[in-house]
């Protein structure tokens, strides 16, 4: 049971030993009656909120005692061993760092015990955490999701809610429970969504609120007035990982679909199309194009089934594409495949003296 979050963070395996940074009787040590937070999470907007929650901890009184995070992965052409984004960061702050590959790793629990924590905070770690470690925190563990739970459990929330074509969308902070995205509501915040932001955006967005939330509901869990509320689990929806072969079209859905579409998979996979060009004595050249912004015209282009040459005078600024069912999709910015990402109109420009059309497909 592992956390992706748009894979953003994808799940991460290694059999690597935890890392410790510091043996426990090296760390520093928690003045008398302070509480101790540790933070666990693994991708950069989760970086974004450690960084808040420790300036914050530190003028209510708390002590970021230790952050967790995945093991460093090779990356780059080089496959050179990385840290996460919120290893980089603790690091930068000068907080203890370790890196399970298991939040049930033996050595990891160990230490866990011995710090004897008041609260962990989780935003995208991306391990399952068991009964053993969810026992330790004296007040339990808090997660931020970026969802309205019990709506989108699950490994990709923002882009399933992006690609449903919610209006409204928003964050809970829930105690965790063994089971995923389950556990009782502390704190939820609704976000009026204006029908263009992207996945990675709206991520970013969502566990700023969330983090702030967080420092609202920690006082309360501390002096035990917290009134967490329990999921309607019969509402219940589910938010799966996302599948590279999902990031494909071909034209055959209404633009309202594939405009929400690109939204959600934004970033990875991606959505990509299949195009023709050519030239007038005949010379044609198949595209693969990977489409980064649009937008729905307002305008229906009537019965299209069978329509798949694009008219690149009809829109200044965009590549007006009628789908099968007659509904009109903008294309802003596109991607050639080995290309850099360009706006529609520049990549018009390429076409000078050329026809250009959606690839057919069987029905």
């Amino acid at each position: 049971m592992a956390f992706c979050f748009e894979c953003c963070l994808a799940p991460i395996r290694s059999s690597a030993r935890p890392a410790i940074r510091r043996s426990l009787s090296t760390m520093r040590m928690s003045a008398e009656g302070t509480k101790k937070l540790v933070f666990l999470g693994s991708p950069t907007f989760a970086a974004d909120s450690l960084k808040k929650l420790n300036s914050a901890s530190k003028a209510m009184g708390y002590e970021l005692s230790l952050v967790v995070t995945q093991p460093p992965q090779p990356a780059g052409r080089k496959r050179t061993m990385t840290p996460t984004p919120v290893h980089a960061v603790a690091e930068e702050l000068d907080i203890d760092v370790q890196t399970p590959a298991k939040a049930s790793d033996p050595d990891f629990i160990e230490f866990l015990e011995k710090l004897e924590p008041d609260l962990c905070v989780t935003a995208a770690y991306g391990n399952f955490l068991p009964s053993k470690f969810l026992r330790i925190p004296r007040h339990g563990t808090i997660n931020i999701h970026p969802s309205l739970l019990p709506l989108f459990r699950g490994a990709a929330p923002v882009p399933r809610a992006l690609e449903a074509g919610v209006e409204t969308t928003g964050v809970t902070i829930v105690f965790t429970v063994l089971e995923m995205d389950a556990g009782p509501i502390i704190s939820q915040r609704e976000v009026t969504l204006k029908g263009d932001e992207k996945s990675h955006e709206l991520l970013d967005s969502l566990f700023d609120i969330g983090t702030d939330e967080v420092l609202n509901v920690i006082p309360s869990i501390f002096d035990a007035t917290v009134e967490p509320v329990e999921q309607d689990h019969s509402k219940a929806t589910h938010a799966d990982k996302m599948r590279k072969e999902e990031g494909v079209t071909a034209f055959t859905e209404n633009a309202v679909r594939i405009h929400n579409k690109i939204r959600a998979f934004a970033g990875w996979p991606g959505v990509w199309a299949e195009f023709i060009s050519e030239t007038a004595k005949g010379v044609r050249e198949e595209l693969r194009i990977k489409l980064i912004t649009s937008r729905v015209h307002e305008a229906e282009g009537g019965p299209a089934l069978g329509v798949h040459e694009i008219n690149l005078g009809a829109c200044k600024d965009a590549l007006r594409v009628v789908c099968d069912d007659g509904s009109v999709l903008d294309i802003l910015e596109l991607q050639p495949q080995g290309k850099k990402p360009m706006p529609a109109k520049q990549f018009k420009g390429s076409l000078q003296g050329k026809t250009f059309s959606r690839k057919r497909v069987p029905h």
